[in-house]
């Protein structure tokens, strides 16, 4: 969450219900949309940490709002977040920890294991359809989003397929 706040100050200076709404405006339904205390939370520990400043602003008729913007630290910090390239691979992967031991522990069975996950990327594959083709239709960000965690998952399931292919074969 840090990153993208610091993004959308880049534009100009903004209270914390102001980027919420951009984030949400910005990513559609797709994206977990973000809890306005978490954004006041790490708007305070970027203020802490100099990456941006912030400034009370009265308003006459509701309590005062604090408007941040972006410091030199924050837009070079900014652009060493452009610059970085996004590597996460999926080695430390939880599913596969599961299916890993299984056998090991004698607590689950690892066909199971595969049959319950795959079911729960359908149910998600499902539920991107319909945003798909709901409200984020014209957000061409949103859509690219959703085009994307579908691809993802296409991906795992097949990953699924190849491990039960795999343990179901006799040694």
């Amino acid at each position: 969450m840090r990153l993208p706040l610091l993004a959308l100050l880049a534009r100009g200076p903004a209270h914390g219900y102001e980027l919420k709404q951009d984030l949400e405006q910005l990513l559609g339904s797709a994206y977990p949309q973000p809890n306005v205390g978490q954004i006041y939370v790490t708007l305070g520990r970027l203020e802490k940490s100099g990456l941006i400043e912030g400034e009370e602003v009265e308003q006459s008729s509701r309590p005062n709002k604090k408007i941040y913007h972006l410091t030199d630290a924050g837009r070079e910090a900014l652009h060493a977040w452009y610059e970085e390239t996004a590597d996460e691979p999926r080695v430390r992967d939880e599913f596969f920890m599961k299916l890993a031991l299984a056998p090991r522990t004698g607590l689950a069975d690892q066909i199971a294991l595969i049959n319950k996950q795959r079911r729960q990327y359908l149910n998600t594959m499902r539920d991107l359809s319909k945003l798909s083709t709901a409200e984020n239709r014209d957000n061409r960000i949103s859509q690219l989003l959703v085009e994307g965690a579908m691809l993802h998952l296409q991906a795992d399931l097949d990953w699924l397929e190849r491990c039960q292919e795999e343990l179901e074969e006799p040694e």
